[in-house]
């Protein structure tokens, strides 16, 4: 379970500990004011490197500088003792909670390891070294960030003030193995009317909703989902972190940048999704809606981009589309709820709401049709559920997946597109 601690090196006598903690007290002031970031991250940190142990040793054999210098870029470009378990495959996330308290989760467990960094500062140089080559930084002006590794991994920052424990890092793994429909049923995630279902309503060009709670699959089902999409149309995904990885040759990935240290060149998703309308998208897909750039959506999927998805996290089908509300609302657009809500009728089709149980596993618990409006309120109907039967002796939940029975309204608009419903698939 545990990790070797990095230890401080061994310079032969030439450099005392006193020296190497002026070395990287002097490294993180000049990365803290100026942060190395985006392409060229190793080039200016490097420079940083150098000119720290200029000031901290003088004039030393050049030979004798650069094998310092070595050495203090391997301590400080690096994710620290925490690499052994990005490499370990069972391990799907990583918790570090300050300096002295790692945790993990294995195989569906919460376990806390013995695995330590050696003070803030050290977690601090792994931060940067996710985060500073991919644009972002973090200081006490700016101390949250999501960002992800180079292997697509998902990413979350916060450090002091926000923190109390001192600087923290949350790390989803990134399945290097991409799950599949067939995959999420053999896992109890859903049944296979489901599945067939859905495959059916994103060939069929539906505007999609995958929502849930906090780490309950919602990217991967989109993921999974949006693989069904045809190899002709032109695919654009627009993500505050890229995470999504299609397979279709004809698609765009567009990430959002936060601003730079100086508070310049920043590109929010809201833009990102105004510019994507004019890239000529047959689909667009939002890795997750949280903002203004909601009511842009709404106004793409009601304006001819059949078959957008997007993310959103929600509670059930129903606090989806009060939540949808919310975030247009966040726009700043002067308009009356009403008018947000017949957006929403007329623009979404289809809410698949997943859960993380109390047991750990991920389900789809409900598949909904978003129908229209009635009076003031937006109606709904469901068209599969997770039905909860109890609890057994290991604690597992056990239950089942049905159709309601009821046909969607939508099944014309499948049809059209070549993409009819099966009966048996909306039968117990």
């Amino acid at each position: 379970m545990s990790a070797k601690k990095t230890p401080v090196v061994d310079l032969d006598g030439s450099l005392d500990f006193t020296k190497w903690n002026e070395i990287l007290k002097l490294v993180f002031d000049k990365v803290d004011h100026e942060p190395p970031v985006g392409e060229r991250y190793e080039h200016l940190l490097r420079q940083v490197i150098r000119s720290a142990c200029e000031e901290v040793m003088g004039n030393l054999l050049k030979s004798r500088r650069v094998e310092i210098e070595e050495k203090v870029f391997a301590y400080v470009a690096d994710y620290g003792p925490i690499q052994v378990f990005l490499d370990d495959p069972d391990v799907s996330e990583i918790m570090v909670n300050g300096p002295h308290q790692v945790y993990i989760e294995r195989l569906g467990d919460l376990i806390e390891t013995d695995v330590m960094y050696d003070n803030a500062r050290h977690v601090r140089f792994a931060i940067n070294h996710i985060i500073n080559p991919t644009g972002r930084f973090v200081n006490i002006a700016h101390p949250t960030v999501d960002s992800r590794l180079p292997d697509g991994s998902r990413v979350n920052i916060v450090i002091p003030p926000v923190s109390q424990q001192g600087p923290c890092i949350t790390i989803r793994k990134f399945l290097k193995d991409k799950l599949t429909l067939d995959q999420l049923i053999n896992l109890g995630s859903l049944s296979e009317q489901m599945a067939q279902f859905l495959t059916l309503c994103v060939k069929g060009h539906l505007n999609i909703i995958v929502a849930g709670n906090t780490s309950s699959g919602k990217t991967t089902l989109l993921n999974i989902l949006a693989g069904h999409i045809h190899e002709r149309e032109r695919i654009i995904t627009i993500e505050d972190s890229a995470e999504l990885a299609l397979q279709q040759s004809h698609k765009l990935s567009l990430e959002a940048q936060p601003p730079d240290h100086h508070g310049q060149g920043g590109i929010s998703v809201r833009e990102l999704v105004r510019n994507a309308l004019r890239m000529r998208p047959d689909r667009i897909i939002i890795g997750e809606v949280r903002g203004g750039e909601t009511i842009d959506m709404l106004q793409a999927m009601n304006t001819g981009h059949d078959g957008s998805m997007a993310t959103i996290h929600s509670n059930s089908a129903r606090d989806t589309v009060s939540r949808l509300e919310t975030t247009a609302l966040m726009a700043g657009i002067d308009m009356p709820i009403m008018a947000i809500r017949r957006q929403i009728a007329s623009a979404l089709e289809l809410v698949v709401h997943l859960s993380r149980l109390p047991d750990g596993s991920r389900k789809i618990t409900q598949i909904t049709e978003v129908v229209g409006m009635e009076g003031d309120i937006i109606t709904l109907t469901d068209l599969y559920l997770f039905e909860q039967m109890g609890v057994d002796p290991g604690g597992k939940i056990k239950g089942r997946f049905r159709p309601t029975g009821l046909r969607p309204q939508f099944s014309a608009t499948l049809e059209s597109h070549g993409c009819r419903i099966d009966p048996a698939l909306l039968r117990m």
